[in-house]
């Protein structure tokens, strides 16, 4: 079997993979990619270039979010023969805003008897609280906001929170999402982009002045994490 040496039954390993600078991934993830029989990924072109630079040639499978139910029944009948399959996504850490959650629960409930191991490591989330300066010891993070239904409740939501509130965001409605919370009477923001990599930048200040710094810069590139702090 594979590259699994000793394994006697099927192992689903879900590892984290750098969400920019390549030498943040951990030896850990490395050997369990090295190892494994199989790796399923949510752009076989993202992970090739990983595995690229580290000099690991795998099979790889495309198994994103469109296909996820599907592909799972894949991935349960290699776990079932006794592999070992390494789930990643583009970057940072599968089923935080990214596939990988529907995989794992069926798994969990249709081959129960399968080891699936967490290989922490880069997490945009964690990555921006730990420079933006701020208290983190309660926040509610609500990845990305929906882009036509439900999405004005959730901003109502934000406004009316309590605690930091962290999202994700993506360069083309960085701008929109900014108005939105001006119009909502937000008035700290910090957003953090182009984390781990050489231009890497956490800035702060009300939307109507984060818009029209980003405004001046021209057109960004890579996701946004944006934390805005409570009203109260």
């Amino acid at each position: 079997m594979g590259g699994s040496g000793t394994l006697t039954a099927g192992k689903l390993s879900i590892v984290a993979t750098p969400i920019g600078n390549l030498g943040d991934l951990t030896f850990r993830a490395l050997w369990n990619m090295k190892e494994c029989d199989a790796i399923y990924a949510e752009d076989t072109r993202e992970i090739l270039k990983l595995l690229n630079h580290y000099g690991l040639r795998k099979s790889v499978f495309r198994l994103d979010a469109a296909t996820e139910d599907k592909k799972s029944k894949e991935v349960i009948e290699r776990l079932q023969a006794g592999e070992h399959v390494v789930y990643v996504t583009d970057a940072g850490t599968p089923g935080v805003s990214d596939p990988g959650a529907r995989l794992v629960s069926r798994v969990r409930m249709f081959a129960p008897e399968i080891v699936i191991d967490a290989i922490p490591g880069p997490s945009a989330l964690t990555a921006a609280l730990s420079i933006a300066g701020l208290s983190s010891d309660q926040f509610l993070f609500l990845g990305f906001l929906p882009h036509k239904k439900g999405r004005q409740t959730a901003l109502k939501k934000i406004a009316a929170s309590e605690y930091a509130v962290i999202l994700y965001e993506s360069p083309h409605r960085i701008l929109k999402l900014l108005g939105e919370l001006a119009k909502g009477g937000l008035q700290k923001v910090t957003i953090a982009r182009e984390l781990t990599k050489v231009h890497e930048e956490v800035i702060s200040g009300t939307p109507e002045e984060l818009a029209k710094s980003l405004e001046k810069r021209g057109a960004a590139r890579g996701e946004f994490v944006v934390i805005i702090q409570p009203t109260r």
